[in-house]
Formats: structure tokens, sequence, C-alpha cells
């Protein structure tokens, strides 16, 4: 017959046993599974995405602008952005999925910047066929940065050393461990002003402006909502509640139309550990595999 202490010490490798099976199982679900659990609310013709915080992970906003573009009922979109920016390809990621609404199933897009559309968030909005922004907005910042930090001072303080083998020259560029070349330097400009030209293009394009009118304004500088629109960067000067009237009558809805949008279902316990990991899983996946090309405001 089993001892009290030997039944205390089983129910004890029991529950850690239990423990451990239950954080594999979120880990599981964490690394297998990239989906956002969105449900519907509302309903109307005028469909509503939030593009709120950095963009780097165009995933998500992309299905919904997909989602509502092929709605035969959903007359406009409009993208309610509040975001400094982010990843270059990212913000073009969302961009073009605007551009296939108007484009290729003839949608409204309205853009409504909030707080901030600086940026990647601001390049964002030019796919659209108006821009509205409160006075107060802070955007422009139309420019391109790359940062990346190098430890080769504190490396050789604490004796690590970081060995490399590499087929070019530039091959190991970013590499933390010590300064940039001026080969890399070179090269590394030369795909910065590529990624600032696309940059330039597209405002230039969405506002009907001329490449070289731009270019005076793309240095990197940011514009309260009021200054854009004297420059001509918005369109209107409003609210939320006043990008979805501009809507409504560009496609000839009644004033205070219904809308429709996708909200994040509020996640359960274990959901809520497994974004916890997904989010180191972010962190270690995609910010730390070197120099990215961000359209940032900072």
């Amino acid at each position: 017959m089993a001892s009290k202490k030997d039944v205390i010490i089983g129910l004890v490798i029991g529950g850690v046993f239990l423990v451990g099976l239950g954080m594999m199982a979120v880990l599981f679900f964490a690394f297998s599974s990239d989906s956002e659990d969105y449900v519907t609310k509302g309903s109307g013709q005028i469909a509503v995405v939030e593009l709120f915080g950095g963009i780097y992970d165009p995933a998500p906003t992309v299905k919904q602008i997909e989602k509502w573009s092929k709605r035969d009922n959903i007359k406009a979109i409009v993208i309610h952005i509040n975001s400094p920016g982010g990843g270059v390809a990212a913000s073009q990621e969302i961009y073009e999925a605007l551009n296939r609404a108007r484009n290729e199933y003839g949608k409204v897009i309205v853009a409504a910047m909030s707080s901030v559309a600086a940026s990647g968030g601001y390049y964002v909005a030019c796919g659209a066929d108006k821009i509205v922004s409160n006075p107060g907005t802070l955007t422009g910042s139309i420019g391109v940065i790359l940062q990346y930090p190098t430890f080769g001072e504190l490396m050789k303080k604490v004796g690590v050393e970081l060995e490399t083998i590499k087929s070019g020259e530039l091959k190991d560029v970013g590499n933390y461990s010590r300064r940039m070349t001026d080969a890399e330097e070179q090269m590394l400009r030369s795909v910065i002003m590529d990624s600032y030209e696309q940059f330039v293009e597209v405002v230039a394009r969405g506002r009907g402006m001329e490449t070289e009118a731009v270019k005076p304004l793309a240095d990197g500088r940011i514009y309260t909502g009021l200054q854009a629109y004297n420059l001509g960067l918005v369109d209107t000067l409003g609210t939320f509640h006043d990008a979805l009237n501009i809507a409504a009558e560009m496609v000839d809805l009644d004033p205070n139309p219904e809308t429709v949008r996708e909200v994040k279902r509020k996640p359960g316990f274990f959901e809520l550990m497994s974004e916890t990991v997904t989010s180191v899983k972010t962190v270690f996946s995609a910010e730390s595999v070197g120099p990215q090309l961000l359209y940032l405001y900072h």
C-alpha cells in the first residue's frame, strides 16, 4: 500500500505533467496557426477596416479588404488609420489591396486619419479615392529608414567574437559585430533611395501631383492635418464620422450610414497565452532577421 508521501509525490508529478502538456498545447496552437479570429459586427453598405498600430503583418488587413471587395452589397470601404507606418513591403501590400478594391471591384475607398497616419500609414492612405484628416493628425513623414544596432565594442569587452564565412563582400551586410563598410553603405543607400522613389511615385499618383512637386515635401518631415491639407496631401479636414458621410455621399447613400466591420473576438485564457507566445514568435522570426526597410515615423 502506497504511503502518504508517495501519493503526494505522485500528485505533484501528475500536476507538473498536466501543466507541461497544457503549455505544449498552447505552443502548438500558437506556432501552427497564424489566423486571427474575427466576428462581423453591424450591417450596411459601407465597410470599415481598422489599421491601428505598426504595419508589419499586412495579412489580417488585406484579408478584410479582400472580403469586403467581393461583397456585392458593399459599396464603399473606409479605412480608419491610426499608424506610424512600418515595413515597406507590408505597407505596399495593403496599398495594393486597396487598389484592387477600387480598380477590379469598383469600390469607393475613403481613408480616415486618426491621431497618426504617417509614413507607411500615409502610403496606405494614398490608395484611397479621398483622404480625410483631422486638423491635428500627425501625417507625412514621407521617406524610408533603415537601422540596426552594432555591438562590436561590447563584444570585445566581454571577449566574444563572431566568425563569418561568406560568398561575397556584401553577403553579411547588417552584421551586428562591426560597423558597415563603405561598400555596404553605398549599397544600402541605393536600396533606400529606390524605396524612397517608389514612395514619392505613389504620393504623386494618388494626389495628382508631379513627382518633382512631391519631393520637396518628402524629406521625412511630419505635418499636421491642416498643414497637409494646405499642401494638397489630403483632400479635406474632418472626423471619422465625416469620412463615413463622405463615403456615403460618393455612393449615393443617406448620411449617417450603417456600417459593417470585423472585430477581433475577445480571447479566452488559453488564447491570451497563445497570443503572448505568438508575439514572442513574431519578434524572433520577423524582427530579428537583420536590417529592415521601413516606412516608419519614429
